[in-house]
């Protein structure tokens, strides 16, 4: 139990907890009846608490400023729910009550301490959004899960949930996903669940949830690998959802997607699927599996077995605070065993930065990724990706590049759409679409960046990276060609040359330099880079660029 006061504030969306000053203690007297200035100030002290949480905060009651579980009487409690619940209404939200227990304390009378999820009402279309890569071998139920989370209907066991989730004909047919597909999760702030049951529509859940969930179905098979990384790398996901199939344990690529979200320092939570095919020693068996490979020394981590609401709770706030720690959880899509256990899971998950962070990254100027790129009828070119940094309006001048030549062309946002409804401001670090309008499709590519005109970015053919190989069958030198992953760019490269080395085998480092055979891209110093190339695969970061104007006057 986090160390707070009476009523206390744990504000779990900082890396830290944070405890209040002595001065502000609250007292259990006072808080079960506060006098009206006590009250406006506890409402001011919760209004700036949900501002640095992004819209969220969990508040501990019962639990003394130095952590001493006191508790509180059964009236007492009562009463300190209503002027919570008081306090919340006044800053328009909502409190949802996770876990009450009893405590054992020099008393008579039963004593309970409670804790409570305090969410905002969702104004503006700004809902609180994270970002979910769901990961695991070909047929270990990804899609399936997410049919049934997102849809509200269980599966009949042959893949009827999945079928709203693929995009192409081919994968309807193979049941194999070969594509990205986003599906979204929402919460209301009531902490109730907000999906397509219903008959809802993409729409009405953006404008009654508090907090969205945002998935991101990438493939199984290892025919699509590059997709897979592409996902990781190019999204931004918070979080990474592994699912492993209870009845054929860690297999395929399990253990290398889980290799490849560590590698890109991707938290990552487990989900054990398909129960209901398996008797319960083989599920164990799975989870003993798991718990053994995430103990090993290259993973360092805390394997968390959730097997009840407290312990979902419990996972929830503990993952967000240490990336060691991984939930594993074992669930059915057919019979919706433990499905519930995920969605409170889900809906108190906080964000991995806090609001400070993102007002930063909103003041720098704007840059979007692109990611994806359509032409829709009757509206044009649609190119769909993250916004890096800035903000972004409907209506504003931007400039879009590089071209093979190294050029940028002005471009003019005419509309912008979140999670399928329309949107009129975008801020760093979410998601969505832009309309171009007329702008030509021809001149666009996956990798591009969309940035103010005001920006002077590094555009470059040759670049340095420190890197890590992982893997290579026999020697890694001067003129092998691999394929490069940095955020939203991916392209071959060839090896130019390696610092103080002829070569490099598994598990050695060196800073090597590449150049991009293509054309040249827009990227940053310090971001992280993933290389592949047959079984060959290596991890780094880019140390050094060489700016297109200085390369073309080395030629």
């Amino acid at each position: 139990m986090v160390p707070f006061e009476m009523l206390t504030f744990t504000h779990l969306y900082l890396k830290k907890t944070h405890t209040l000053n002595s001065d502000l203690v609250l007292s259990q007297l006072k808080l079960v009846n506060p006098t009206q200035y006590r009250f406006e100030h506890l409402a001011t002290q919760m209004k700036w608490r949900l501002q640095e949480g992004r819209g969220e905060a969990v508040y501990q009651i019962g639990v003394e400023d130095n952590g001493l579980l006191v508790g509180l009487s059964e009236a007492d409690m009562r009463a300190s729910l209503r002027t919570l619940r008081r306090m919340a209404e006044k800053v328009g939200a909502d409190i949802t009550v996770l876990r009450e227990r009893e405590v054992d304390y020099e008393s008579e009378e039963p004593r309970k301490i409670a804790e409570v999820l305090v969410r905002k009402v969702p104004d503006d279309q700004q809902f609180l959004d994270l970002r979910v890569a769901v990961l695991g071998n070909v047929d270990s139920g990804k899609s399936t899960l997410l049919g049934v989370l997102t849809q509200g209907e269980l599966d009949n066991g042959r893949g009827r949930a999945r079928l709203n989730l693929f995009r192409h004909l081919h994968e309807i047919q193979t049941g194999r996903t070969s594509s990205i597909s986003f599906e979204i999760l929402g919460f209301d702030s009531k902490g109730e669940v907000v999906n397509y049951s219903d008959s809802r529509t993409a729409e009405e859940i953006c404008e009654s949830a508090s907090k969205m969930i945002t998935f991101i179905d990438l493939a199984g098979h290892h025919k699509y690998l590059k997709t897979t990384i592409f996902g990781l790398t190019s999204y931004c996901p918070d979080f990474a959802m592994l699912v492993v199939s209870a009845n054929t344990g860690i297999v395929g690529t399990t253990r290398e997607h889980l290799g490849l979200a560590m590698a890109l320092k991707v938290p990552i939570f487990i989900v054990v699927s398909k129960v209901d095919l398996c008797t319960k020693a083989m599920v164990e068996r799975t989870v003993r599996q798991l718990e053994r490979i995430l103990k090993q020394p290259g993973c360092n981590k805390v394997p968390l077995v959730v097997s009840s609401t407290d312990d979902a709770v419990t996972a929830a706030q503990q993952f967000a605070q240490s990336p060691s720690i991984t939930p594993i959880f074992t669930l059915s899509s057919v019979s919706g065993e433990n499905l519930d256990l995920l969605k409170v899971f889900f809906n108190i998950l906080p964000p991995l930065s806090n609001s400070k962070e993102q007002e930063e990254l909103m003041q720098q100027l704007t840059e979007f990724q692109v990611d994806e790129i359509y032409t829709v009828p009757d509206v044009g070119t649609v190119v769909g990706g993250t916004l890096y940094s800035g903000i972004c309006r409907e209506g504003e001048q931007l400039v879009v590049g590089p071209t093979d030549d190294g050029q940028f062309r002005e471009l003019t946002v005419c509309s912008i759409q979140r999670n399928r409804s329309a949107c009129r401001v975008l801020r760093a670090g979410q998601a969505a679409t832009l309309a171009l309008g007329d702008f030509d499709r021809s001149l666009l590519r996956k990798g591009m960046v969309m940035v103010s005109p005001e920006m002077n970015p590094t555009i470059c053919w040759l670049f340095e990276a420190e890197i890590v190989l992982l893997f290579h069958a026999k020697t890694f030198h001067k003129g092998f060609q691999v394929t490069v992953h940095v955020g939203n760019v991916r392209q071959t490269a060839t090896v130019e040359a390696l610092q103080g080395k002829d070569e490099l085998r598994t598990g050695e480092k060196a800073v090597v330099r590449f150049k991009f055979i293509k054309h040249p891209e827009y990227l940053k110093v310090g971001a992280k880079l993933l290389f592949r190339h047959g079984v060959t695969k290596g991890i780094g970061q880019v140390t050094k660029l060489q700016p297109l104007s200085q390369y073309q006057h080395h030629s």
